[in-house]
């Protein structure tokens, strides 16, 4: 069985999966799988599609086929990431992919390896 995090504003263990989100049926939180969380001293902490935290420098694994937008390219599943950037925003992964470049990534596509 899969560990789920708790719930990051009321500290829950009976989290559940719903789609790409997480919710918590004790104070109704939803909350993406993979992202950014706040940690208990208040520190954004981004996390993997699996709730692992995620660090720079870290090597990722890409879970979904993803299209790069203004070209033809796709990043095929399974493609190692290496030496990632965490960053703000909406894309929270700066990173160099071989054969394609430099591109932003959201950490709910990928897994850390």
């Amino acid at each position: 069985m899969s560990e789920l995090p708790n719930c990051p504003k009321c500290d829950s263990e009976y989290t559940y999966e719903d789609g790409l989100m997480y919710v918590c049926p004790e104070c109704g939180q939803e909350w993406l799988i993979g992202g950014v969380a706040e940690s208990t001293d208040g520190e954004k902490v981004v996390t993997d599609a699996n709730g692992n935290p995620l660090q720079d420098g870290d090597t990722v694994t890409v879970i979904k086929g993803l299209k790069v937008k203004g070209s033809s390219l796709l990043v095929k599943v399974g493609t190692k990431v290496k030496n990632i950037r965490l960053i703000e925003g909406d894309h929270d992964i700066d990173c160099k992919i071989d054969g394609i470049g430099a591109m932003k990534l959201k950490s709910m596509f990928v897994k850390k390896v």
